[in-house]
């Protein structure tokens, strides 16, 4: 199945995350600068149905994007990196986890955008336990693999893979949109 339409819906600051007419989520967490809005555009085939800032963490709502008249993408604001006061930044924070611990709106998945060099960080592990914690199934996409050459790139992939056990880890980039229909199938799994 492919991504034929895809339309932002609304961007929310709190807490309610519930939508009337109670079609399936899945979430996109991720630092910041780690091309999650650029992951989202290729999905979608859109360059900018997702603002894309080369200032990291402009994100600072949840952007609720329906897709296919079907499901909604759920971008969530980078956590981590964010020219924004400490204040600000963690109520981002806040927003991500209030989500997945407490709101009514449980996403079908969430996946954990990664950049693929960088590797997991001490943030993304606290995310994938809280995750973990919260019963939710959550996919790794290692973004930015266009970036590795092919033996470099498995290397990387393994190492990641090793460490999240049974979390699958997609490996996917952006830019070319390698490993694209792997991760819509993916998420179709999820939502239909």
């Amino acid at each position: 199945m492919e991504i034929l339409k895809a339309e932002f819906v609304k961007g929310v600051i709190g807490d309610d995350y519930s939508l009337r007419d109670n079609l399936p989520q899945v979430a996109f967490f991720g630092r910041s600068n780690v091309g999650k809005s650029s992951v989202i555009n290729s999905l979608v085939g859109k360059k900018d149905i997702v603002k894309v800032s080369k200032v990291p963490g402009k994100t600072r709502e949840a952007n609720f994007f329906r897709i296919n008249n079907s499901f909604y993408f759920v971008d969530f604001p980078g956590y981590g990196y964010a020219k924004c006061s400490i204040k600000e930044r963690n109520k981002m924070i806040k927003r991500i986890f209030w989500y997945v611990e407490h709101s009514n709106a449980r996403p079908k998945a969430v996946f954990l955008i990664i950049d693929v060099k960088v590797g997991l960080t001490a943030l993304d592990r606290e995310m994938i336990k809280i995750l973990g914690e919260n019963k939710h199934q959550v996919v790794i996409i290692a973004n930015k693999i266009d970036k590795f050459g092919k033996i470099a790139a498995e290397k990387q992939l393994s190492s990641i893979q090793k460490e999240v056990l049974n979390i699958p880890v997609l490996a996917y980039s952006a830019k070319t949109k390698e490993g694209k229909g792997e991760f819509i199938k993916k998420i179709m799994s999820f939502v239909l």
